[in-house]
């Protein structure tokens, strides 16, 4: 739905992009687009694109994209300090923005660049004016912008995750003031990216509840006496401060003072001016996308604001040959068979001539008739004829395996997999999943759906009057996935990885783990049981009966107790009842540990006790489906039903997992890897400390607490041990002191202690982290041992908490990235292992760092010794690691014997 419609307004508002924002955006998400001479095109690739998505979808009548302005301006003039810290703009980026104007402008779009400000001022500046009499959509995410809000103005961002839109009311809501006082807001918390100073001690959660009961900055400061104490303290000498804060971060209504509205018209593309650019910086599949969008009538449709044309008009064969440039004979359609009409597969001399051939379910055919009417599923061969096939023939998979250099295209081989067992037995070099090519490419979208993958990727093939137009589309795809690939390096982590792991996670789920009926049983009565004694305590506790599980009613109950009228609030303005709440008030009173309590146990029985059992097949055994595009790091994830999440530890850990058991005759084996995270973590920093303590076979969390507390190993206690490993996890992943102190139980200062003594003793891991930040800050993305990338464009963002956050995840996932192409590794090692086949020993089940085969109870104890012997030689790329991999293993009727 258009952004007018979801708006409910009767025409396009006027479009004010903040190019800038976009272009930062792309450099940083978009690393490893380049032309063929490597001059990157990343930002032309990625702006134009979402341009041409804005024209299709949103057919906008008055548009500006405005960049910032390069030099000193009178911000600088003010504070000369303003962003002094910031890096040079790089010089790849710098390059690219010299023709993405001369292309906005050929797209018949106003290209403005902000002298004497920045983007900001400008979009500030004609929202002011222009806002009075046509409603105006930001295009935009910087939270300066939120000055502009009005009425008549919006704030949208199309290329967001969420894709979020702020109104006024939006923010009225979430912040309890105006936006005129966003300014005064800005001003007191500061802003570290723009280097602006703010008022040191006030966060947003102070500067929030001022900005409620006061009228902005003036208002606080004439009236100082009356904020509270606390407050007062922190802003007592900062009125000049404060004030120069607010100078810097307020926009400008006065600039652009000679743009009239006609100026920002859409016009008719340049095709003469556009085209070149397309052609020189080689994006070819934008220009197929703008040649298709004018077949289409698209830009009629913009400038006239009518509905776009609804069928295609004919093509010239020049226009033909350019939309088809670089495709080869995988967009050659000719005289396409009617859609309804799809004979069947006789055999493979139908598939003469065949190069590429893509295999669909019929529910990727969305509303196509014929095949998909039939409950069908169609294979295309070169694009030119279509096969309706359901089942599968017999002889194609032997076909497909023998066939000189046939590719198979689909969109999910999981899925297809489970559909017809017979494709597993292809080699995997013969397959291309487009799910998992997508998931690669852009590991953080969630959604790898076909209908997705379609308008992620190939906006620009939609309207092709192909025969069968998923197919047809699934073809194209998978050429353009496989070409990102290879200019990512990530190609071969497809080909050596992740296809192969398809059909191991396929036998597995069929194998699937059996459980115990009787012990589920009686466990689940004895939960039951627990409950409703523990729900009778809890009312006692409490002094009447209420909805335990009713979050409203609880946190009425808590704060009634507990006297804690201010505690934290949902948005929803209840309460907090959150776990980490709860934690924080266990010892205030006797209700909270055991309202944490019945949490935990009706949690195991909703979650495992109860469900579970229903979910087995006849013979007893559950079958869960493996997800291998679920994670951005790379781990695996399970569901229908979750096995990942069984619990671990402690006593109801141990009994839950009792209860799932080896077939008769047969026992489990696991084998699970010893702080592989560490151990990563030590090979990717080569911390002296890590590595020696690893190479020594000590204890780590023994060692390190030795160095955190100047203790001999021999000398260390529980709680030190504790302390040492609480920090060792925590800090590689980003942990910061405040966290730390509460999972320790100490003060705040004591925690900072304890995290400047731990990055000083062990001064390797604190390099290596600085280096993390560094290649994700210049190239955009970190890697894994394997070669997978996770993108970090917040790395140099404005917002300070989303810098942290994406600092935080890309040490994560350089470490559990890495980890979790070990144990990939370690499976299509085992699953291949003849040792291991020989003994009947076979996969059953994946749980983040542990592995679990089934095989004949006789041969357990061989099976385990050699299932440790290929997890410790599991190396990502064939390179050893600098630290022994160690695997612990044990065998036994049920899980908790074997883990």
């Amino acid at each position: 739905m258009s952004i007018t419609s979801r708006l409910g307004l009767a025409r396009a508002p006027l479009f004010l992009m903040d190019g800038s924002a976009y272009v930062f955006r792309s450099f940083y998400a978009g690393q490893g687009m380049t032309r063929s001479d490597g001059m990157p095109t990343n930002v032309l690739h990625m702006v134009l694109r979402l341009l041409l998505r804005l024209l299709r979808e949103e057919s906008p009548r008055y548009f500006a994209f405005i960049l910032d302005g390069r030099g000193r301006h009178f911000r600088h003039t003010l504070y000369p300090e303003y962003k002094a810290h910031r890096q040079a703009t790089p010089e790849a980026l710098s390059a690219q923005i010299p023709p993405l104007l001369e292309a906005v402008r050929a797209l018949g779009l106003a290209g403005m660049v902000a002298e004497g400000g920045e983007a900001d001022d400008y979009i500030a500046s004609l929202s002011e004016r222009f806002s009075k009499d046509m409603a105006v959509c930001i295009l935009g995410a910087d939270k300066d912008l939120r000055q502009c809000l009005s009425p008549a103005v919006r704030i949208w961002d199309p290329a967001g995750k969420e894709d979020k839109l702020l109104t006024l009311e939006d923010f009225r809501a979430a912040e309890g003031f105006g936006p005129e006082l966003w300014p005064d807001y800005q001003a007191l918390v500061g802003d570290a990216s723009d280097n602006i100073p703010g008022v040191p001690g006030i966060g947003p959660k102070g500067a929030n509840s001022l900005l409620r009961e006061f009228k902005g900055l003036g208002d606080i400061f004439r009236r100082l006496a009356a904020v509270p104490p606390k407050l007062r303290a922190k802003l007592e000498g900062m009125e000049e401060r404060a004030a120069l804060s607010r100078s810097l971060t307020l926009l400008r209504r006065d600039l652009c003072a000679g743009s009239s509205l006609e100026a920002l018209a859409v016009s008719p593309p340049q095709e003469d001016k556009l085209l070149p650019v397309l052609q020189k910086y080689e994006l070819r599949s934008l220009e197929r996308e703008f040649l298709s969008m004018r077949r289409l009538g698209i830009f009629t449709a913009v400038t006239t604001a009518a509905t776009p044309a609804a069928d295609p008009a004919p093509s010239t064969s020049a226009e033909s040959a350019a939309s088809e440039q670089g495709q080869g004979s995988l967009l050659q359609w000719s005289s396409p068979p009617p859609r309804s009409d799809f004979p069947a597969l006789r055999g493979p001399e139908d598939l003469a001539g065949a190069r590429r051939l893509v295999f669909l379910p019929a529910s990727a055919l969305g509303g196509e008739s014929g095949a998909q009417a039939q409950g069908a599923r169609l294979l295309l061969g070169n694009g030119e004829r279509a096969f309706a096939c359901a089942p599968m023939p017999p002889w194609l998979p032997s076909c497909l395996a023998e066939a000189d250099g046939l590719e198979l295209f689909a969109p999910s081989f999981k899925e297809l997999g489970e559909l017809e067992p017979s494709l597993r037995s292809l080699p995997t070099e013969r397959c291309f999943d487009l799910g998992l090519a997508a998931w690669l490419l852009s590991p953080e979208e969630y959604d790898y759906s076909f209908p997705r993958l379609l308008r992620r990727w190939t906006p620009e093939l939609e309207a092709k009057p192909w025969a069968v137009p998923s197919a047809g589309l699934a073809l194209a795809l998978g050429e353009a996935l496989e070409a990102g690939l290879r200019a990512r390096g990530l190609y071969e982590t497809l080909r050596r990885l992740e296809m192969p792991l398809i059909p191991v996670l396929l036998d597995m789920q069929e194998a699937g783990l059996g459980i115990d009926a009787r012990s589920f049983h009686n466990f689940l009565d004895e939960s039951q049981t627990e409950l409703e004694s523990l729900t009778a305590k809890i009312y006692a506790a409490a002094g009447r009966e209420f909805n335990i599980r009713s979050v409203p009613q609880l946190g009425e109950v808590i704060a009634s107790l507990t006297e804690l009228p201010k505690a934290r609030k949902t948005a929803g303005g209840h309460i907090s009842t959150a776990q980490d709440a709860l934690e924080k008030l266990r010892s205030r009173h006797p209700i909270i540990p055991l309202v944490l309590e019945y949490r935990k146990l009706e949690k195991l029985r909703s979650t495992y006790l109860a469900p579970l059992p229903r979910l087995a097949d006849a013979a007893g055994r559950l079958h869960t489906s493996f997800n291998q595009t679920a994670t951005a790091t790379g781990r695996l994830s399970s569901s229908g039903p979750n096995l990942q999440n069984i619990p671990v530890r402690g006593p109801m850990g141990a009994r839950l997992r009792a209860c799932f058991i080896a077939a008769p005759g047969k026992l489990l084996v696991s084998a699970d890897y010893s702080q592989i995270e560490l151990r990563v973590l030590a090979h990717l920093s080569q911390d002296p400390t890590l590595l020696d303590a690893f190479r020594r076979g000590e204890d780590i969390h023994n060692r390190t607490a030795g160095l955190l507390f100047d203790l001999p190993p021999e000398q260390v206690g529980p709680e030190q041990r504790r302390s040492a490993k609480t920090i060792n996890f925590g800090l590689i992943y980003g942990m910061g002191a405040q966290k730390l102190a509460q999972d320790l139980g100490v003060g705040l200062k004591e925690a900072k202690a304890f995290m400047e003594r731990y990055f000083a003793r062990l001064n390797g891991l604190e390099a290596y982290f600085a280096a993390v930040e560094k290649t994700a800050g210049e190239k955009g993305y970190v890697s894994t041992m394997a070669g997978r990338l996770r993108f970090c464009p917040d790395i140099r963002s404005a917002n300070a908490q989303l810098r942290s956050q994406a600092r935080r995840q890309a040490i994560n996932t350089c470490i559990q990235g890495s980890a979790a192409d070990i144990i990939k590794t370690a499976m299509l090692a085992a699953a291949a292992d003849q040792e291991l086949r020989s003994l009947e020993a076979g996969l059953v089940l994946q749980i983040h760092d542990e592995l679990l085969l089934e095989c004949p109870a006789e041969n357990a104890r061989q099976a385990g010794e050699r299932l440790a012997a290929v997890m410790s030689t599991a190396f990502p790329g064939g390179a050893p690691l600098s630290v022994p991999l160690t695997v612990d293993c044990g065998s036994g009727r049920t899980w908790a014997e074997a883990h």
